[in-house]
């Protein structure tokens, strides 16, 4: 095990202390002039297939900049807001819209309804009468036409009529990139408008409009995320200490990143560091796979293949004697801020350092082309191998819930193999069922990934589809109580989210990748069945 006090580099706020032997790493990125040439914007850096992509795509290395510019008028709406009564954020995004922005309200404590998501009673949730009459809808897409965005926009529009509002524009604020189809239907119809940075890719997106307006209304000091994030700037070409690039050598040394709060102020940046890392870094076959830990005790977290990180704001970088976090092999301590840069300083530096393009992402469309066709031509026929309970058991010669979960540590027991579980359910209701990751991952000596659908499609899909091709997944799915029609579409939101799944599933049984999924009848049941089923393998 590795001794964290072995190396440690503090600077512009933030410290990184490690012990893992990362000097080769960081000798090649001094000595081939990598720190000064990220600086200056050098798209040649990860190669001449990267280049032309790498060109429009390195923004966020100063964006901050340009995000000071965000603070006055965000400062306003938020005064115009509360006048109107509207006291509450509701975030319609995927991915990198939707990510950094949790990150913030969860350490803030601002308590922004992130809706990231298809599944129906999660939607349903946040149209309530009550709820709606105090809600402002933070609509954010690079793109603008991610389908979930584009879906929840309709949904609430129609929920705001369903109550008696119905001139509704005030009440949403659309983020979106310039000349997109999102800023064309907020300027025609009058809605509040913020365009973001277009050289800076969706996961890079935490210090532009797209992390920024929804937090800065919920309350959030955003000049002081801003200030954090410039103060650490200035290590970026420091021969000095330099936290980023021990940061993005330990990243590259293993083929797994574990990664959990340490309980010091801040709270879910694993979630956010999983897309980051996944979608950069896990493409041609190759790449570091991040699996984002409950806490600093949870299973899993150690292994020769892997590196365990913990996160948080202390000014110290160090854990206490005596306490969980006594032996990680790398600790990054410093303010939320300085925190986005870093990990984006670092997977840069990691995808030069593993040969990757950090920059593309070459197979998150697989999957939404395949739900597009499912949507037009109809989900296909399956049928159960098996139904235990309130458990029906595809893609699996067993017969019981307990069978086909042991059959999945099985498939996972050979070498760089991981498990990938994937939950297209509710994350609010259906929380216990998260208890699954860990649970497998006391049984195992491979790691353990866990994904809520559609949601992890824009971040770890990646590299499930493009990295190394070594995964076991676990798909759960649900049956829905109450459905929403999704406005001016011929579907409903299970529909969507049951053609996501089948869409995923195509996807990676393409692959030849061991796939088992299991579809509760009944949630509640389900999901007690699940986490007794995986008792009876102790």
């Amino acid at each position: 095990m590795s001794d964290p006090m072995g190396k440690m580099e503090a600077a512009g706020g933030l410290a990184v202390t490690t012990g893992v032997d990362v000097n080769a790493g960081i000798d090649r990125l001094k000595t081939e002039g990598v720190p000064a040439r990220l600086a200056a914007k050098d798209a040649t850096l990860w190669g001449p297939e990267a280049e032309e992509e790498a060109a429009i795509r390195l923004g966020w290395i100063d964006t901050f900049v340009k995000s000071k510019e965000l603070v006055a008028p965000l400062a306003k709406l938020r005064a115009d807001l509360a006048e109107q009564g509207i006291d509450h954020i509701a975030l319609a995004g995927m991915g990198g819209s939707s990510l950094a922005p949790e990150v913030i309200s969860r350490t803030l404590d601002l308590g922004i309804s992130i809706l990231d998501t298809t599944d129906p009673g999660q939607i349903v949730a946040e149209l309530g009468e009550a709820s709606l009459r105090r809600t402002a809808v933070v609509v954010s897409s690079k793109s603008g036409s991610t389908v979930e965005t584009d879906s929840q926009r309709r949904a609430f529009e129609a929920a705001f009529k369903g109550v008696g509002i119905e001139d509704s524009t005030g009440r949403f604020v659309f983020v979106t990139d310039p000349g997109s189809a999102l800023e064309k239907l907020a300027t025609e119809q009058g809605s509040h408008l913020f365009l973001a940075d277009a050289n800076v890719g969706g996961r890079y997106s935490a210090l532009t409009a797209f992390g920024l307006v929804p937090t800065a209304l919920a309350g959030a000091d955003i000049a002081e995320l801003i200030e954090q994030a410039e103060a650490f700037a200035a290590t970026i070409e420091s021969d000095g200490d330099n936290p980023a690039l021990v940061l993005g050598a330990v990243i590259a040394a293993k083929q797994t990143i574990t990664i959990a709060d340490d309980g010091t102020g801040v709270v879910g940046l694993g979630d956010w560091a999983e897309q980051l890392i996944a979608e950069s870094l896990g493409k041609d076959g190759k790449g570091t796979l991040p699996v984002v830990l409950e806490g600093p005790a949870a299973p899993g977290a150690r292994g020769a293949d892997r590196v365990y990180a913990t996160v948080g704001g202390s000014s110290t970088g160090l854990p206490a004697a005596g306490s969980q976090l006594a032996m990680p092999d790398v600790v990054v301590n410093g303010p939320l801020g300085a925190q986005f840069l870093a990990w984006e300083l670092a997977t840069a530096y990691a995808g030069y350092l593993i040969g990757i393009d950090p920059f593309n992402q070459p197979n998150v469309t697989e999957s939404k082309e395949n739900t597009n066709r499912i949507l037009a031509d109809g989900l296909p026929e399956e049928r159960p191998h098996a139904v235990d309970g309130a458990v029906e058991i595809y893609g699996s010669h067993a017969e019981t819930v307990a069978g086909a979960l042991g059959e999945l540590l099985t498939n996972a027991d050979r070498e760089d193999a991981y498990i990938a579980v994937l939950a297209y359910l509710d994350r609010i209701d259906d929380a216990e069922v998260a208890k699954l990751r860990a649970g497998l991952a006391e049984r195992t000596g491979a790691p353990v990934t866990w994904g809520w659908g559609p949601r992890f499609l824009h971040s770890t899909g990646q590299f499930h589809k493009g990295g190394r091709q070594t995964g076991v997944f676990l798909q759960l799915t649900g049956e829905v109580g109450e459905d929403l029609l999704i406005p001016g579409r011929d579907y409903t939101f299970a529909g969507l989210q049951a053609a996501q799944a089948a869409g995923d599933r195509q996807a990676l049984q393409s692959r030849e990748r061991p796939l088992v999924r299991l579809h509760l009848t009944d949630r509640k049941r389900g999901i007690n069945q699940l986490v007794h089923a995986l008792r009876e393998l102790s």
